[in-house]
């Protein structure tokens, strides 16, 4: 695991946690951490995190919107 050290402004009034949390999320979002390791770098459990990804504007489903179209057009192909 890297470790990183990173200089927040006071202004900024965040905490380790919360920062953990952004940082944690935005990844998680971008498909750079899975959800264990997500949950991990923030430092919650899974089930806590996944509660906490709504509060960040951050979906539990990560499924690109291209996709799912295509997946939807495919499923109605195949149906009639």
């Amino acid at each position: 695991m890297k470790t990183i050290t990173i200089n927040i402004p006071n202004t900024a009034d965040i905490d380790d946690k919360e920062a953990r949390m952004s940082l944690a999320s935005k990844l998680y979002e971008r498909g750079k951490l899975t959800l264990g390791q997500a949950a991990e770098l923030a430092g919650y459990s899974k089930e806590t995190f996944m509660e906490l990804l709504a509060e960040y504007n951050v979906s539990l489903v990560n499924y690109p919107t291209d996709e799912l179209d295509e997946d939807i057009k495919n499923a109605q192909r195949h149906s009639i």
